[in-house]
């Protein structure tokens, strides 16, 4: 079920930079936005391995995991998360992907359980229209 404008309690977004990418310009102003728009936002930093980025979702409660991508390494570290939260029953978190990430590899990531990628040009206001549609409501 997703949220609407009536729902009282706060979604919780978890905003991820895994792997050793060192730019987080685009996540912080993501977390901002998301912040903003009304969301609770928990911001990992940099250089999360999956596993931390998987503890944190969990220990974090979220209805949104937010993996923010730049090194072109989304091909090996998205599968390992999605192991990670299959694993530790997180299979109904809202997982979304952002950066360089090529045309081709979409089709591949959707198909392993990414629901949505944002590519340079997105929106902001996409990305938040996104959430509040799609983010599973939580009891």
């Amino acid at each position: 079920m997703a949220n609407d404008s009536a729902t009282l309690q706060k979604i919780r977004v978890l905003v991820a930079k895994p792997g050793l990418d060192g730019h987080d310009r685009g996540a912080k102003v993501i977390a901002r936005a998301l912040r903003d728009a009304g969301f609770e936002v928990i911001y990992t930093g940099l250089h999360q391995t999956p596993e931390m980025i998987v503890n944190a979702a969990v220990q974090e409660d979220v209805q949104v995991i937010g993996l923010s991508i730049l090194s072109g390494a989304h091909n090996a570290l998205v599968p390992e998360i999605i192991a990670g939260l299959k694993k530790d029953g997180l299979t109904d978190a809202l997982l979304l992907v952002g950066g360089i990430i090529p045309d081709e590899d979409i089709p591949g990531l959707k198909a392993q359980g990414v629901h949505m990628v944002f590519t340079p040009g997105a929106s902001l206001q996409e990305v938040v229209d996104y959430i509040r549609t799609h983010a599973p409501a939580r009891a």
